[in-house]
Formats: structure tokens, sequence, C-alpha cells
């Protein structure tokens, strides 16, 4: 289980085994001095993160509620959905209901030739209006014209800590999640890796 405090802060429990483990690390002999236990409970922490790590997967902690839209979906509906629903990134469907991509406002950003800035929706609202952007109008486009393809995506049984390397190294913030038959079944982003387990789930 892990444990919040008043702060909502998140706090792994250090099991016995953690501790063991932690205790392991440390070279030569421990009387228990407060330095000693200061560095025991290091190293436990750091196996209790591990341990945490390994266990936790995809579908443990991923949004099961999904908005998305279909690759013929119009640009500005689309904008219109992540502006309703206050999202910055959905996945893009095909005919067949598979993940064929994903969209996020930097790929609005990008075909429009501006930088990110506070109001990005604003910016897309005006190009899709036609003023005056350094990009065409995009009203006629649609979601498959933007789309980043092929989608990133991680399975129901991924370990959380990979998901967080995947993060990392492809440089997103979200990666639908599939199930082994390759359907959609949730979306997990940066924020719901950092946001603790309901139930103190361990």
């Amino acid at each position: 289980m892990e444990q919040a405090d008043s702060n909502d802060k998140f706090y792994p429990e250090i099991s016995d085994e953690d501790i063991y483990e932690g205790m392991k690390d440390i070279q030569g002999y421990l009387d228990i001095t407060p330095p000693d236990l200061r560095e025991i409970y290091r190293h436990a922490f750091r196996h209790a993160l591990e341990r945490i790590s390994r266990s936790v997967k995809a579908a443990d902690i991923m949004s099961r509620t999904v908005y998305h839209v279909s690759i013929h979906t119009p640009l500005k509906d689309v904008a219109a959905l992540m502006a309703e629903k206050r999202i910055s990134g959905l996945p893009v469907l095909d005919g067949s209901g598979n993940v064929a991509g994903v969209i996020s406002e930097k790929d609005f950003l990008t075909r429009i030739g501006a930088s990110a800035t506070a109001h990005v929706m604003d910016i897309i609202s005006a190009w899709l209006e036609g003023k005056e952007l350094p990009a065409q109008p995009g009203s006629s486009k649609t979601a498959a014209d933007i789309m980043a393809s092929p989608a990133i995506t991680v399975q129901e049984e991924t370990p959380v800590f990979e998901i967080t390397d995947l993060f990392n190294k492809k440089k997103i913030n979200r990666a639908p999640v599939l199930d082994r038959s390759g359907r959609l079944t949730g979306i997990v982003s940066r924020a719901d890796i950092l946001r603790p387990l309901p139930g103190g789930q361990a």
C-alpha cells in the first residue's frame, strides 16, 4: 500500500524486504547510528520505488475515458473537442477502430507554423477561421492530415517504469493503451504516472 500525507504527496510503503535489500547495499559493519539509518532508508526507498514500478502496469493508472476522433474528423471539430474537454492530445482511429495516430496541440502548432503560447486553442481557432497566420486555413483538413503516425502505444500490461522511459526517449506526454487484441482501452499520461493509485494500491 502507498501512503499520502495531508498534502497528497505520494510515498511508497517500504517493506521488510526493501529494508533488508537496503541493508545489503551498505558495505561494512552496521551499528545503526543515525547516518547508517539514513543510508539504509535511502537504499530501502530506492528498492521500494523499483519494486512498485515493476508491479504497477498501464492498466492500473490509465484513464479509461478516452476522447478520440476518426481519421476523417475535420480539424475544426478536433480543435473544438480538445478545447471543450480541456485536453492537449487524443488518439485518432481508422475505419476499423484501430489507433492510426495521435493529435496533440504541438501537431496543430507545427501545421500552422506558430510557436507554443499560453493560448494555444485561440491560435488554432484563428487559423481554422482563415485569419492571417503563417499557414493556409485548415478548415477543409482532417485529423489524418496532421496526426503523428504511426502512434506510439503501450499495452495494458506495460510496467510504469517502461512507460516513463518511453516518454522520456520519445519526448511525448501521453500514449494510447491497447489490449491484447490491439483495441484501444485507455490512455496514459505523465500526470497519470505521478498520481497516487486509487485506494493506495501497491
